[in-house]
């Protein structure tokens, strides 16, 4: 199968121990797999006579402390993490790419536990190569990037990285974790006089968290997931790695790839990681398709 021999590579490479019980789960199903149906919502409680209704603002701590909050709430996060991004780097002016990565992130995201999720892709003003997912289904590939990638498959593979860290709720454990979410405790149920500006700048610093990056054990989780997701779509199961050891080559004194290595592991670690998970897993599957004929090529 074609770039097989990046396993090859990958296989050579010195690595830890793997943290991957759970690629069995993932694999389950990949020919033949079944979408868990929407999830139903919840109907809302009639207000109690005498009871003070709480603010919206207060009702998305109070879910953030629980740890537990409701997909329009982990949506109105996203929201407004996505928004602070786009005005540090806008969107590419460029309709028919925003078009063509939204059809592709959306059918990637069609083969998930999650397709009732309203998923939004976009391209964003950068060199840099880099990609940032935010909770509720916001996904951004840098004009950098998506400049190094070959095919649809490649863009996929991308997209199915960064869906796995909506899925598994990265960012939001990470968000809920942090030292900001126990101080903005203390606000709750008193008269504030602009509770929604105390809550963006919490989301704010939600957006540095995006932009810092996670721990390794969550990228090394969301690469399995991407590989997953790209062999459900009918991609070339293969094409993440593909990208993964072009980024390798990268100089790492190059600055388009600065903040990637920063807050990532570096890819040729990524590579020995999936090797040593997948392993021979993928070899009963049809070669998937790449696309290339179908590749938006940015002007």
């Amino acid at each position: 199968m074609k770039n097989k021999y990046l396993w090859l590579v990958a296989g050579m490479l010195s690595i830890g121990q793997v943290q991957a019980n759970d690629l069995e789960n993932l694999f389950k199903g990949l020919l033949k797999q079944k979408l868990a149906p929407p999830a139903q919502e919840q109907p809302v409680a009639p207000a109690q006579p005498g009871v003070r209704a709480e603010k919206p603002a207060e009702q998305l701590l109070k879910a953030l402390m629980s740890g537990n909050p409701s997909q329009e709430e982990e949506v109105r996060i996203g929201q407004q993490i996505a928004g602070n991004l786009l005005g540090a780097a806008p969107l590419v002016r460029d309709d028919g790419l925003q078009r063509y990565v939204n059809r592709v992130g959306r059918w990637v995201s069609l083969q998930t536990e999650r397709p009732d999720l309203v998923w939004h892709f976009g391209v964003i003003e950068s060199d840099d190569l880099n990609a940032f997912a935010a909770p509720g289904g916001y996904i951004f590939v840098t004009k950098g990037l998506y400049r190094k990638l070959n095919n649809e498959a490649e863009l996929a593979g991308v997209l199915g990285h960064e869906i796995g860290h909506v899925l598994r709720k990265h960012h939001l454990k990470l968000l809920q974790k942090s030292q900001g979410i126990a101080a903005l405790g203390g606000l709750l149920g008193r008269k504030l006089k602009n509770e929604n500006e105390v809550l963006q700048n919490f989301i704010g610093n939600g957006a540095e968290v995006v932009a810092r990056g996670l721990d390794k054990d969550a990228e090394y989780e969301a690469d399995r997931i991407g590989v997953v997701l790209t062999a459900r779509a009918g991609y070339d199961a293969y094409a993440l790695p593909a990208v993964l050891a072009e980024i390798g080559h990268v100089a790492k004194t190059d600055q388009s790839v600065s903040l990637l290595f920063k807050t990532h592991p570096h890819p040729e670690e990524r590579l020995g990681q999936l090797s040593e998970a997948v392993g021979d897993k993928l070899e009963a599957l049809p070669e998937g398709q790449s696309g290339a004929g179908r590749f938006y090529r940015l002007r």
